[in-house]
């Protein structure tokens, strides 16, 4: 396994020319007929593992999706509730995405989009699911509870928290906005944890339908990775949040799921896929 930092993050996008994050959110109910009928042919052998059912269903979807959009993505982005709904089935396929992309591309950045927050031994078994049983190199995490809920992510050299700072969702400015001392909250979120922290293990969420707030948070935050979903499906535009987001070492993962995963729901898969993620690539460094 390459030992994740922000300079070997950095080197992804400039081989690539790409900040591409592939969200994994593979709904089972949205897979192609062509994948759900292999999935009844039997069992599928990966890494000395059987795959059967549901599970080899998501996983050969996965695999595919993979492949097709490696060269384009330099992060993959499961979900983990559309690992979790299908119970020890799901919990399989997730094992067997994640196992993939360590064996097949290992130079990714592969994170558990989880959004947990809790506090105590409760965090820090979260920490040791997700770093150590898991394999991931981030998780992100809810701060309403402070830094206790993130500080048991911040002991594992090489692997980083994401704190959901400003979301996408058009309901964000029933907390994120609020403002104290002049200060918004999700500012204080932010600064709070960069004080808590270093750009080697914290990165933040910034929504992509928030561009216009980008310039402003990297006059505080120049340094820290963002993560940010929004693009594609939730109508955000990937030049407008590199235009205002972008740092000296790219800075930025942008994230697109639905309109990468489910560009085909026809035997082209795949091929649709790439096809997107290629388009996407406007995510340039240059």
């Amino acid at each position: 396994m390459i030992e994740m930092t922000t300079d070997a993050l950095y080197q992804q996008i400039l081989l690539k020319g790409s900040m591409l994050c592939v969200g994994l959110d593979t709904d089972y109910e949205r897979l192609p007929e062509k994948i759900k009928f292999e999935c009844r042919r039997g069992d599928m052998a990966m890494g000395g593992k059987l795959y059967s059912g549901r599970a080899r269903a998501i996983v050969s979807f996965n695999k595919a999706i993979i492949d097709a959009t490696a060269p384009y993505a330099v992060a993959y982005k499961p979900n983990m509730a559309f690992y979790e709904y299908l119970g020890a089935e799901g919990m399989k396929a997730l094992e067997g995405t994640v196992a993939y992309i360590r064996e097949k591309h290992p130079s990714m950045f592969i994170i558990a989009d989880a959004k947990r927050g809790d506090i105590g031994n409760t965090a820090k078994m979260y920490a040791k699911t997700f770093f150590e049983t898991m394999d991931f190199d981030a998780v992100t995490l809810s701060p309403y509870m402070g830094m206790d809920t993130v500080e048991p992510f911040l002991q594992y050299e090489g692997r980083f928290a994401i704190v959901v700072a400003l979301s996408s969702n058009p309901s964000s400015c029933d907390f994120q906005f609020l403002t104290s001392s002049g200060k918004t909250l999700y500012r204080t979120v932010i600064e709070t944890m960069m004080a808590n922290s270093t750009p080697e293990n914290m990165m933040f969420v910034v929504g992509a339908t928030q561009a216009s707030e980008l310039a402003a948070i990297r006059e505080y935050c120049p340094d820290n990775f963002l993560l940010v979903p929004g693009v594609g499906a939730q109508g955000g535009s990937a030049e407008d949040v590199i235009r205002c987001g972008k740092n000296s070492k790219g800075g930025l993962l942008i994230n697109s799921s639905r309109g990468i995963l489910y560009a085909s729901s026809e035997a082209d898969f795949a091929q649709a896929a790439a096809a997107k993620a290629a388009q996407t690539a406007v995510f340039r460094t240059s």
